[in-house]
């Protein structure tokens, strides 16, 4: 009987390829659509509160001049201030009309126009407000001899820190939704706050006089 030898064959395993120095360089490399780092609001904040601080510091130490720069057909500097501050919140109010219409939160309702109300109002609005701040911490200083007058202290040095921090936010990209939205809240209701406790009440106690 005859045997057959049957001749086996081992396979040798191959040794691994290594990898090429582009498959090093991508797997270094983050994803593609990986997002990146949130930009911060350390900075804008800081700074805001460095405004808002820095001004009623100012306003406290600074000796009141009580002179203040009139202007015609007005019959004193303090009805030039209520009615500047009138007009800052008028437009105050148009920048949020605007900003809802082109959020689609006024019923659809949001004409092409609404970028540019939104941008000038807003732009008026905060050069309205400048001649009034100079006139309170120039002229009459920080004040807090009742509430009323310590609140509208309070919320004019916070408006303009608010809005340092708003301006200084604008410009970064990638943002959560909410960011801006809050940010432009915040200043209008400071604003807002200051002319319920200055024009408004001025109105409701002396009456509307030029």
């Amino acid at each position: 009987m005859s045997q057959h030898r049957h001749s086996s064959v081992r396979t040798v395993p191959r040794r691994p390829r290594e990898p090429s120095m582009e498959v090093m360089r991508d797997l270094d490399d983050p994803p593609p659509n990986t997002p990146g780092p949130r930009p911060s609001l350390v900075v804008p904040l800081l700074v805001g509160a460095g405004v808002a601080v820095a001004l009623g510091v100012y306003g406290r130490t600074h000796t009141p001049t009580g002179i203040a720069v009139n202007v015609a057909g007005f019959s004193s500097p303090l009805t030039v201030k209520v009615w500047l501050g009138t007009g800052a919140a008028f437009f105050a109010v148009i920048q949020l009309l605007s900003a809802l219409s082109m959020w689609g939160r006024l019923g659809g309702f949001s004409p092409s126009w609404a970028g540019a109300a939104h941008r000038w109002s807003g732009r008026i609005a905060f050069l309205l407000t400048v001649p009034v701040g100079v006139h309170c911490l120039y002229a009459l200083g920080f004040a807090d001899f009742d509430t009323r007058v310590l609140m509208h202290s309070l919320l004019g040095c916070f408006f303009f820190g608010a809005f340092a921090t708003k301006m200084l936010t604008l410009p970064k990209r990638g943002l959560a939704g909410w960011v801006l939205p809050v940010v432009g809240g915040v200043v209008f209701v400071a604003l807002i706050g200051v002319f319920l406790t200055s024009s408004v009440w001025y109105f409701t106690t002396f009456g509307f006089q030029l």
